[in-house]
């Protein structure tokens, strides 16, 4: 498994579940020092559904993680790119299928400002017990827990 000194991952984070976790996990798996960007109340007023506050997000997040790592940093994102098209220390970004696309033009404004492009992993969604992808609309809406059990 290929290693990188740092690595990103972000997104909304709402409604923490088994699909958060599994981006989480891979980005600790490949990366000696993660930065996770969270979406701001601004950006994640945008989704379906009343979104818990940045605040709260960014303090699950942390809580979850303080027991299991001391490499990471959680800050928070006021566009789909954050820091990883100003800062060229980046080695890789871990997304989601549905991520991808931001990721690739990440890579294009870093070419653009003569940045080195990230390596991209995407992972596939993680499914709910429906065979349908887990998403915190589906929990806002009743339908699934954040383990994708049906409800």
């Amino acid at each position: 498994m290929v290693k990188y000194k740092r690595v990103a991952v972000g997104g909304t984070f709402d409604k923490f579940h088994y699909g958060h976790r599994s981006l989480i996990a891979k980005a600790f798996e490949i990366g000696e020092n993660v930065e996770i960007g969270v979406t701001s109340n601004v950006f994640a007023s945008k989704k379906e559904g009343a979104v818990d506050s940045c605040d709260v997000r960014m303090a699950n997040l942390n809580k979850f993680l303080a027991s299991k790592h001391n490499n990471f940093h959680i800050s928070r994102l006021d566009d789909p790119y954050g820091p990883t098209i100003h800062d060229e220390n980046y080695d890789a970004i871990v997304v989601s299928e549905e991520t991808e696309p931001n990721a690739v033009k990440i890579n294009e404004i870093r070419v653009s400002k003569g940045m080195k492009p990230l390596d991209i992993v995407v992972l596939s969604f993680v499914l709910a017990d429906d065979g349908i992808p887990i998403s915190s609309t589906r929990i806002r809406q009743g339908k699934i827990n954040q383990k994708g059990e049906l409800i």
